[in-house]
């Protein structure tokens, strides 16, 4: 079975991780996980890094930054994975959801403006598989409405997006430095992985210090069993921080291998008229983190069958997200009942990525491309 997945160790990350066995700093302080903190913030062009648990822990810290009010607002799309609904509600706020866009399968900024309401205190742009959400839009409206973004980046390690384009300071600027706070995963499958793990990122030293806080069970400087608020105990170990920081130095090559997957996915693929496959708008440099594919309706498929049919020729796969507004959970708390999102809905039937994984081999490219279109032509 060629994996969806497999992710890169290589001997630095072996080496990294053996000094820190050696020194006895293995648990959530330590050279590396300051060193992982700095060397992210700063390749990714922000001034402060905040090491957490997961991606998720880095939404809900994200969002618990923003200081939401029962019943206050976040703009986000319906289609990403549950994490991002859930830091909202989680700290007391409303998701409300756009769709998709049909090309880039990000949120179509288009439709933000009209779900801005009073009670709007962020929008939280989503890049989707690798590629980049238009954020001018987003900036525009933030700007206007005096809104906060928080930008999830946990697809996107890498990307790059080309701001500013309606102006004579147009700059391509890489994802995770485009929001008022941005996060990560680091989660096995991303092109840097720590196992589990994630962070947040931002210029805002403010900001900065509550994440700190949050993230270790707001502990005072001045008195530490001494607790005037609840927080989490959302660390990142300096173990992990030290495979992380391994893996920012390798990123040149990690990005250069994730788009030759994509682009030979792409030549090899683009002949079958069957499926709709990533673009990458001129606007936009990005990573492939997962290379998806949108079958059309006329196949008489959905991803579900599709997937076990490339299952039988030994090619794993996963599915698209599921949007918000279809939720089980959230429709059982009454939440987005009659909201339709006819972009998402359909790529959530239509959709899923092949492997994708660092390790993918040339072979076992071509031996996927020949199971699809095996299948399909």
């Amino acid at each position: 079975m060629i994996p969806v997945n497999e992710p890169f160790i290589g001997a630095k990350e072996m080496e990294y991780v053996s000094e820190c066995l050696r020194s006895g700093w293995i648990s959530s302080a330590g050279k590396y996980l300051e060193s992982f903190e700095q060397a992210w913030a700063s390749y990714c062009g922000m001034r402060y890094g905040i090491a957490v648990s997961n991606g998720t822990t880095a939404l809900q810290i994200a969002v618990a930054c923003v200081g939401l009010e029962p019943g206050d607002e976040v703009i986000m799309p319906t289609f990403t994975i549950i994490s991002c609904a859930q830091a909202v509600t989680y700290n007391g706020g409303v998701p409300v959801l756009v769709d998709s866009d049909p090309h880039t399968w990000c949120m179509d900024t288009s439709q933000l403006a009209a779900k801005i309401t009073p009670h709007t205190r962020a929008i939280m742009p989503v890049h989707i598989y690798g590629h980049p959400v238009d954020m001018d839009p987003v900036f525009s409206l933030a700007e206007q409405h005096g809104l906060l973004v928080i930008e999830d980046a946990a697809e996107a390690h890498g990307a790059e997006y080309l701001s500013g384009r309606a102006t004579a300071n147009e700059v391509w600027r890489r994802c995770g430095s485009l929001g008022d706070i941005s996060i990560f995963s680091f989660y096995a499958n991303k092109l840097v992985t720590t196992g589990e793990g994630g962070m947040v990122l931002t210029n805002d030293p403010k900001i900065a210090e509550r994440a700190r806080s949050l993230r270790n069970l707001c502990f005072r400087s001045e008195r530490r069993f001494y607790h005037t608020e609840l927080g989490h105990n959302f660390r990142l170990t300096n173990l992990q921080a030290a495979i992380g920081l391994a893996q920012i130095e390798r990123m040149p090559e990690t990005i250069r291998k994730k788009r030759w997957i994509g682009e030979t996915y792409t030549r090899r693929l683009e002949h079958i008229p069957a499926i709709t496959l990533p673009v990458e708008e001129p606007w936009a440099r990005q990573v492939y983190w997962m290379y998806a594919l949108v079958l059309d309706e006329g196949t008489g498929l959905e991803a579900v069958d599709f997937a076990k049919l490339l299952r039988d020729e030994g090619i794993e796969t996963r599915p698209f997200f599921l949007g918000m507004h279809e939720q089980p959970v959230f429709i059982n708390q009454g939440m987005f009942r009659g909201e339709k999102y006819p972009v998402a809905e359909r790529i959530a039937r239509q959709g899923l990525y092949l492997p994708s994984g660092l390790t993918l081999t040339e072979a076992q490219l071509d031996e996927v491309c020949q199971a699809v279109e095996k299948i399909l032509l």
